[in-house]
């Protein structure tokens, strides 16, 4: 199968009505959240060292996104914080989350010292940690970091 991840540049050009209602249904409210930051200008992944990224299937459908920011709960602009990862159900397992996690990580370590993240599943932890993520609570709204440059 042939997966392509893209940069959004603006969100609002972007069909993600079913990743939303998915997310949802299952009990989250990042991608809800996601759109209404993105509309209010409140957060649209446009500062230095930010991107928003999706994953597209060979029908050209987003199967997966997520986001760099710089951390927004720190004054440590050395920090970036991975936002609103999200991949659908069919897609999950399949490599998908790999593809898009590496595509951002790759971009963090451009800017970055550090790449933190919030989550509260065990299926989030157990996918950070494969990753070298290690759980964490010195910095603010964070369960896990990964160190990019000692």
């Amino acid at each position: 199968m042939g997966f392509e991840v893209k940069r959004i540049e603006n969100l609002l050009d972007v069909d993600l009505s079913h990743l939303v209602k998915e997310s949802q249904e299952a009990g989250f409210r990042m991608l809800g959240r996601l759109v209404d930051d993105y509309e209010k200008g409140e957060n649209t992944f446009n500062q230095k060292g930010e991107a928003l990224y999706g994953v597209y299937n060979e029908q050209g459908s987003l199967i997966a996104i997520g986001g760099l920011n710089i951390d927004p709960f720190s004054n440590n602009h050395k920090i970036g914080r991975l936002r609103r990862f999200y991949v659908a159900t069919d897609y999950r397992r399949s490599g998908i989350g790999t593809l898009l996690l590496n595509t951002i990580v790759s971009e963090a370590k451009q800017h970055y010292e550090i790449l933190v993240l919030n989550t509260k599943t065990e299926e989030a932890d157990r996918f950070y940690n494969v990753f070298g993520f290690h759980r964490c609570s010195i910095h603010p709204n964070v369960t896990h970091e990964l160190i990019l440059k000692p």
